[in-house]
């Protein structure tokens, strides 16, 4: 995700120094170039070789030195930079940054960066309350290249619990990724259905299907990589396919059952931009009026149902679409697939449709892999080979953007 990027990581002299060397592994083993540069308390808690190892560059800690590559270090990692990371950002040195105070190496590169700085500050509790410490953030804040990547709450070094620690590793590189991505959707609003639906029969038992969700989370993750604004209407979804999907700020709005994710796509669509229906919504329900009160007794040799149709989403949506907004659907067939997914398209007013079969090995439910092939009422055709979820995302989010700004 980061494949030839250059970032520079600054340290300074806090505790949380010491998970640094993680947060530098993880943004090589995505691509990036890494070098470091140091104030002098931050090699008390993690050592010069450490750094130099894990980055595979030496470390620049001191303006003055002879081993220097340029006489002006600073300037020259400066302009290197794609992005500067300064972590653990302490209370001294973002006083520093704040106003201007260029009295070290780490100091001295911030002020001559001109590319994105992502600061994770790491301190106790009261200092990070402190109003001179609040006033600094928020003079940084007003800048347009400076951004923050917020501490957590819980126990600190110094044993306190509170607001402090400084971000995980994990966080404060994928905050670095969306900086460095390209937002060639931002000020879009996006709406993406997920995930099955559960349709009653009595308190215990309901009717669904294999739907993991991981498609529709997979795009709601690029879409709001590429600085969109989305909202995730979901049926009930693994947890670990949520917090991916979520990475980027997707909001999630539950819904169970069909008329619960029909109510809530139709009442979001009109202010959407682009509206993508992934969910694997059930065609048939038992109505409220026969759903069982009490759990139903296993009685007799047989039971009987009655189910009726669902409220039909896409053509609901379909059917209100205004001008300039883009509608995707998407079709699981079995047979005489390419001919009922373009059936579908035109009868649901869809730009788009997104055809996948339970035929493919490896695509459809539960795989982290998928094949599918993307139509769209242009006329257009393309059949994608067997990828990742997230590549499949990633073309498609493609075309639906490209189908956008026609």
């Amino acid at each position: 995700m980061l494949e030839g990027k250059h970032i520079v990581v600054g340290i300074s002299g806090g505790i949380a120094a010491y998970k640094i060397p993680m947060l530098i592994r993880l943004l090589v083993k995505q691509g990036a170039e890494v070098r470091t540069v140091v104030t002098k308390n931050a090699l008390e808690f993690v050592t010069e070789l450490t750094l130099q190892t894990v980055s595979n560059n030496k470390v620049y800690r001191d303006m003055f030195a002879q081993h220097n590559e340029h006489s002006t270090e600073h300037i020259s990692l400066s302009d290197w930079a794609d992005l500067l990371i300064v972590a653990p950002a302490t209370a001294n040195v973002i006083g520093k940054m704040a106003n201007g105070i260029a009295d070290d190496a780490l100091t001295t590169t911030f002020l001559a960066a001109a590319c994105p700085v992502l600061i994770a500050p790491a301190m106790n509790s009261n200092m990070y309350q402190h109003p001179a410490l609040q006033h600094n953030i928020h003079t940084l804040s007003q800048w347009s290249n400076i951004h923050f990547v917020d501490p957590e709450e819980g126990e600190l070094a110094c044993r306190a619990v509170g607001t402090g620690r400084m971000a995980e590793p994990e966080t404060i590189a994928l905050k670095a990724d969306y900086l460095l991505h390209e937002h060639d959707m931002k000020g879009m609003r996006v709406v993406i259905t997920a995930g099955p639906t559960r349709e009653l029969i009595d308190p215990v038992r309901f009717i669904s299907n294999f739907s993991t969700g991981k498609m529709a989370y997979a795009l709601a993750r690029e879409a709001s990589r590429r600085g969109a604004a989305v909202d995730i209407i979901s049926g009930p979804v693994d947890s670990a396919v949520l917090k991916r999907g979520t990475e980027y700020g997707a909001q999630v709005r539950r819904a169970d059952s069909c008329q619960q994710m029909y109510e809530q796509t139709t009442a979001l669509a009109p202010q959407a931009d682009i509206i993508i229906l992934c969910a694997a919504v059930a065609d048939f329900h038992i109505s409220n009026e026969q759903i069982a009160k009490e759990k139903i007794s296993r009685k007799g040799d047989s039971l009987t149902l009655t189910f009726s149709p669902t409220q039909d989403i896409a053509a609901a949506v379909g059917k209100g679409k205004q001008e300039g907004q883009v509608l995707v659907g998407f079709a699981l067939e079995t047979t005489n697939e390419k001919e009922h997914a373009l059936q579908k398209m035109s009868k649901k007013n869809l730009d788009m449709i997104v055809l996948n079969s339970l035929n493919d090995a490896g695509a459809g439910f539960g795989y982290d892999t998928n094949r599918v092939t993307i139509f769209t009422k242009d006329c257009q055709q393309t059949t994608l080979p067997l990828m990742l979820k997230e590549e499949v995302a990633t073309e498609i989010i493609n075309r639906v953007v490209e189908q956008k700004n026609r």
